[in-house]
């Protein structure tokens, strides 16, 4: 019975396991583009900087730029922050993971019911099946004999 249990357990877990290797993938493939944006924000910004020390006469236009780079750095920032901050696994998937767990246990002991009951139909017509058979070998051996 443990046993039964086990191998589906296995692929469930084998199937988290994928799932998961499948996130990180995902984060590695999304997050390292994200980084490369903000080094190049923060290079923009030090540029900006020191066009700035350079050129006071165009101090108009670099403050609207930098105000521009700091917005965007800002939501990059909190962006990442909250996607950091966030789960691997969201608390729903853990919860549907439990509830199919639970569902695929409760429908495979029905399943186990249903089969027990199923034999036990099947002994008794078997039996009766067996007494018939028995019946009818006594009968023609009585009426061999008689022949006889």
């Amino acid at each position: 019975m443990v046993v039964l249990q086990t191998a589906p357990q296995i692929r469930m877990i084998q199937s988290n396991s994928s799932s998961l290797m499948e996130k990180i993938q995902s984060s590695i493939v999304n997050t390292l583009p994200l980084w490369k944006n903000q080094m190049v924000l923060t290079l923009g910004i030090a540029h900006a900087q020191r066009a700035l020390e350079a050129q006071k006469a165009v101090t108009d236009a670099t403050n609207e730029l930098l105000r521009k780079n700091s917005e965007m750095l800002k939501d990059s920032t909190v962006n990442v922050a909250r996607e950091t901050e966030r789960g691997i696994v969201d608390i729903e998937t853990i919860k549907k993971a439990n509830n199919d767990i639970i569902e695929t246990i409760e429908q495979v002991l029905q399943i186990q019911r249903e089969g027990r009951e199923k034999r036990k139909v099947v002994e008794q017509e078997l039996l009766q099946s067996e007494n018939e058979l028995k019946q009818h070998l006594l009968k023609s051996s009585d009426e061999t004999r008689l022949i006889k």
